[in-house]
């Protein structure tokens, strides 16, 4: 049995669709039910399983498998979701301390002009953006596309994707100077994104 494994992963390696579609079938079920024994959303289990099986394709040259195929899959959905975990816990930090620093709601007339404002910073410090490094950006961003599928789409390399994203985040990070609670929520988006 662990042979004939070992010639799918053989045979995916080489490009084979019909055998990873095989090791999908497989252990797609498996690894959505383990995921969700984790964090505990079979919605959330089964987009981290298709990550990882999009990743395990796009990789599949150059992944190392030193144990079986079926322990690396599942050490492979464990890490993600330890992963999501760890990302879930800072977002909610992150939500807890602007709370803690705006507990009054007599002030949620201000902190709603406040938002207006932060909004049109943003909006026009992204606009100000150069063409390429806005559509990059754009794409990221908002279309939460992963670094490689942006590359794949313009043409371009992942290495000139992240330029273009450093740049811009360097730029927005200094015209959004006076909005600084809201800089750091892109950035977190942009460490998210980044990671996927």
């Amino acid at each position: 049995m662990e042979e004939n494994l070992n010639h799918l992963i053989y045979k995916i390696r080489a490009g084979d669709t019909f055998a990873f579609e095989q090791v999908f079938r497989q252990y797609y079920s498996g690894l959505c039910s383990y995921a969700n024994q984790i964090i505990h959303d079979a919605g959330e289990s089964e987009e981290i399983v298709q990550e990882f099986f999009v990743q395990f394709w796009q990789k599949r040259e150059s992944v190392e498998i030193s144990t079986s195929l079926k322990s690396y899959l599942f050490r492979a959905v464990h890490n993600s979701c330890l992963n999501q975990i760890k990302h879930q816990k800072v977002r909610e930090n992150f939500a807890q301390n602007v709370h803690r620093e705006n507990p009054d709601p007599e002030s949620s007339q201000a902190n709603t002009l406040d938002t207006k404002d932060m909004q049109k910073a943003i909006q026009k410090a992204i606009e100000s953006l150069p063409p390429e490094r806005k559509k990059v950006f754009m794409m990221v961003r908002y279309e939460e596309r992963r670094y490689k599928e942006v590359a794949d789409l313009l043409g371009i390399s992942v290495k000139t994707v992240e330029n273009q994203m450093g740049k811009a985040m360097q730029y927005l990070r200094k015209a959004l100077n006076d909005y600084l609670s809201v800089f750091i929520v892109i950035i977190l988006s942009f460490i998210f994104n980044s990671n996927r």
